[in-house]
This record gives structure tokens, C-alpha cells and sequence, in this order.
């Protein structure tokens, strides 16, 4: 459902937005007879036109009139962000249009005593033993072989490098005293496996040819030669799980193998338990959505698709990269990347739908003191005082929210 709101900002509020507007650009304003950033409203105005200073009015318009639409009870409860259409602006006055969505109506199936198994928790031998290598990889130790130790699988050669494509050098294959690991498929493929049998001050010109999704359109699918120089070898030399070791290591109640053994397995058993709940947790709720009857409007679907993109930007700034660039490297843009993401977006806005119908028909509140509980709990738990929490989630009903959310769970999985 969808209802449409006419709204009008007029008088002081409007002159007040306007003058805010003038404010922002004050400080870069330059005018002949005045210092830069004090040039007056009406001088700047009667000059530039008051036309200058809409765009930046009518953001601050939107956000004081939608406070107000959502504040009348009469208004319906908007389920995603509403489509704004500037109707009029004057120098008197501001009329915009809101467009609301209203969540759809859900008719819930069958929500409780699903009746789906819940997988136990192993952790295996074998998986211990994984572990057990991984450490050993961590804290594996790289010493310089003898000049006549030939490479193999597994060493570190340290390299000189630069590729050349008919003859000529191609920007970004050169580099200088580069540490690679033979088998580690850092390099385009079959590079690494030349290198193998050579030893320290070798030189080598290695014909690769760069794989047809290679990022570069000058490069992809094209032969090419690299000449290399091997500078150093280097070979990885793996710990003993001796009392030094254990020394190292530094973990409570960690004395010996049969102590790092059970370490491993408990943990691995808490994290598998932690995976598995959540697990069990989706199939029941894709259990209640396939039982339920209900239609995701577009702008729902929209709306999480956007929450989506800016989740997987924000893991790739954590990783040095920009979603841009990944766009680039994948041949894609971002309609395209948008696209793929819908699936999951109606799956997350389909659980949200069951579980909000869940609590009504439940009728589940949070109270108070729940709350406040809750807050305190999740301070300690992030080793936070308790004012420092609630400026870092911004707000309160969000927190009581996903309390209600965990209580909706609770109802579905038990």
C-alpha cells in the first residue's frame, strides 16, 4: 500500500532553511569589496539570485517536514525510504510530495513446533590435526638456504622481475627484491612452476600467458615474458610443539600437545555450535516463509539491495579496496552487481516481514527493565561503559528492536 503526503515549509522556517544554506556556503563565498566568507545574506543574494541557495534549503526542508509527517499518528508506518518529488519552491516557500510505502500484510503459515532437526556438533580428529598444521604454519620460521639449494615446492625465492609483451615492458610487471612463495598461485599461472630447480643468482626468461578474465584489456589472454633474477632462497621451517613452543604461545592452561589439542577442540567446538544455531535459526525461518502468504513491494527490495551494497563496500574498505575498483576488476558496473544482490535482498526483507508478523501475533513487548538489562549486558560485553554504548548505536529503539527480534527467534526455533 502506498499513500501520497503534500507538505508546505513556509514563513520563518523556510528563511530559516535558507539562511542555513547561505551559511554552509559562506565561508567560500568571494565578492569584490569584501574579505572572503563575509559577504552578507542580502548582499549575496541580491547579486547571485536567491535561486543559488534552493538545492541546499530543500534538503534541510525534507528533513524537517518528514520529521513531522511521521510525528502525525495518522500517517502510516513507512517500510522503506519514501520517493520525495519537489512540487514548488519559492523564495516564500517549499511544497513537497512524500510517497510512503506501507509494509505489506503477511499471512503467517505455521511458525512453532517445526519440527526441524538441529544438527549436532563434531569436531574430528582429522580437523584437530588441521589446526594443529595451521599453527604450525603461523609460527613457521624463514632461513635462508645454502647458494646451491635449488627451489622447490614450498620455498620463498626472492626475485627480481619485469615483463615485457613484444618486446616491450607493460606498466605494473616489474618489480624489485619481491618475496614469492612457490606454490602460493600469487602469480599468473605457470610462473611460479618455472622457478622450480633454479637457485640463487639464476636467471631465467619465463613465457607465460595472462588468463582471458585478467583485469587489464591490454593484457588479458596475451603471451608474455618475464626475465627473471633469483636474488635469495628461502625455505619455511616448521616449530617443534616442544616446552619453548608452548612458551611462546602463551595461552592459559596450554602446558603441552595433549592441552593444545583440547584447546582447539573446544574452540572449534563453541565456534561450529555459534554456526550451527544460525544455521538452524534460517531454516526455520525460511520454513515460515515458505508457509507464509505475502508481496514485497519494490521499494523494500530496493532499499535492502542499497543496505547490501553498502555492507559489502564497507568490507572492502577493511581491505584496502573500493567497491569501484571491484566493479572494475569483475567487468561489472553497479546496476549490474545491484541485480545480482536481489535473491538475497527479498530473502532478508522476507524474514523481517515473518518476524515483525510473529511479534504481533504473539503480542511480545519489550519492557523496560529488559531494556535496560539489555543495554548493561551488551556494554560489559564490549568492555564499554554504558553512556560510551548507547552514543555508539546512535539509538535506543533500534537496540530494543533487535530484543524483540531475539524474542521472535526464540518463538520460531523452540
Amino acid at each position: 500500500m502506498k499513500e501520497t503526503y503534500t507538505l508546505k515549509l513556509e514563513g520563518k522556517d523556510w528563511k530559516d532553511c535558507l539562511e542555513k544554506a547561505y551559511n554552509k556556503k559562506k565561508k567560500d563565498i568571494k565578492m569584490d569589496g569584501f574579505r572572503k566568507g563575509a559577504v552578507p545574506y542580502e548582499v549575496y543574494v541580491k547579486k547571485l539570485g536567491i535561486e543559488v541557495l534552493y538545492m541546499d534549503a530543500v534538503d534541510m526542508a525534507v528533513d524537517i517536514l518528514y520529521a513531522k509527517l511521521l510525528s502525525d499518528p495518522k500517517t502510516i508506518t513507512p517500510a522503506a525510504t519514501p520517493s520525495i518529488n519537489l512540487k514548488s519552491v519559492t523564495e516564500d516557500y517549499v511544497e513537497l510530495e512524500f510517497t510512503l510505502v506501507a509494509s505489506p500484510k503477511v499471512k503467517l503459515g505455521k511458525y512453532k513446533g517445526l519440527k526441524i532437526k538441529k544438527d549436532k556438533v563434531e569436531v574430528t580428529d582429522e580437523e584437530v590435526e588441521h589446526e594443529l598444521g595451521h599453527l604450525k604454519e603461523q609460527f613457521a620460521e624463514v632461513k635462508t638456504k645454502d647458494e646451491k639449494s635449488k627451489i622447490k615446492e614450498g620455498d620463498v625465492a626472492v626475485i627480481d622481475f619485469e615483463g615485457f609483451k613484444d618486446g616491450e615492458a607493460f606498466k605494473g610487471g616489474k618489480g624489485t627484491d619481491y618475496s614469492l612463495t612457490i606454490g602460493s598461485h600469487t602469480f599468473i599461472p605457470g610462473f611460479e612452476e618455472a622457478l622450480v630447480g633454479l637457485k640463487k643468482g639464476d636467471n631465467k626468461d619465463v613465457n607465460v600467458t595472462f588468463p582471458e578474465n585478467y583485469h587489464s584489456e591490454e593484457l588479458k589472454g596475451q603471451p608474455v615474458v618475464f626475465k627473471v633474477t633469483i636474488k635469495e632462497v628461502k625455505e619455511r621451517v616448521l616449530p617443534e610443539f616442544n616446552e619453548d613452543f608452548f612458551a611462546d604461545l602463551n595461552v592459559g592452561g596450554v602446558a603441552n600437545l595433549d592441552d593444545l589439542k583440547n584447546y582447539i577442540r573446544e574452540n572449534k567446538k563453541a565456534e561450529r555450535e555459534h554456526q550451527l544455531e544460525d544455521e538452524y535459526l534460517f531454516k526455520c525461518l525460511d520454513k515460515v516463509v515458505e508457509g507464509s502468504t505475502f508481496e514485497i513491494p519494490e521499494e523494500m527490495t530496493e532499499d535492502e539491495v542499497n543496505r547490501l551494497v553498502r555492507e559489502f563496500s564497507e568490507k572492502l574498505q577493511y581491505q584496502g579496496l573500493k567497491l569501484e575498483d571491484y566493479l572494475k576488476f569483475s567487468n561489472s558496473n553497479l546496476e549490474e552487481f545491484k541485480k545480482t544482490l536481489v535473491p538475497e535482498a527479498n530473502k532478508r526483507v522476507g524474514y523481517r516481514l515473518v518476524m515483525d508478523a510473529i511479534v504481533d501475533a504473539e503480542k511480545l513487548e519489550v519492557t523496560d527493565k529488559e531494556l535496560e538489562d539489555g543495554l548493561n549486558e551488551a556494554a560489559e560485553k564490549y568492555g564499554m561503559k554504558r553512556e560510551d554504548f548507547e552514543k555508539e548505536i546512535g539509538n535506543k529503539e533500534l537496540f530494543k528492536y533487535d530484543l524483540l527480534m531475539k524474542k521472535a527467534m526464540k518463538v520460531v526455533t523452540e
